[in-house]
């Protein structure tokens, strides 16, 4: 049965896109700790994200580092965050969090609440920087 995840990159669950290519995807979360909180996955289900091949792992985290610079240009913030969980979804994701400080990434802290415009608009800000 495929992910959630698999079914947003497939188009069957509309999403923010930030990035595509032919092997990854980002998109916005849209329960964001902070504007632009984007989520990278590869397009290929893997549960658990240290199960990737070691090349795809690589180019995963070369376009992690793409993406956060792009955000940094596209939103306020001191930097960009990486956090990896895996258990929320059985789909690897990286989450790219804008932050200010350290508690910022705090999993208890309050969601961000955004308007289908403000999404569509931080999501079009990011991927501008691309």
């Amino acid at each position: 049965m495929a992910t959630i995840f698999t079914k947003i990159v497939e188009g069957q669950i509309p999403s923010y896109k930030i990035y595509e290519d032919e092997k990854f995807y980002a998109f916005l979360d849209i329960k964001p700790m902070a504007k632009g909180h984007t989520l990278l996955i590869p397009k290929q289900e893997v549960d658990y994200l240290f199960d990737i091949d070691d090349t795809m792992l690589s180019e995963m985290m070369v376009i992690a580092k793409m993406i956060a610079k792009a955000m940094e240009q596209a939103v306020s913030c001191t930097r960009v965050g990486m956090m990896v969980i895996g258990l929320e979804v059985p789909h690897a994701h990286i989450h790219l969090i804008p932050i200010q400080n350290e508690g910022d990434m705090n999993l208890s802290n309050k969601r961000v609440e955004l308007s289908k415009e403000e999404f569509t608009q931080i999501a079009k800000d990011i991927s501008s920087f691309l």
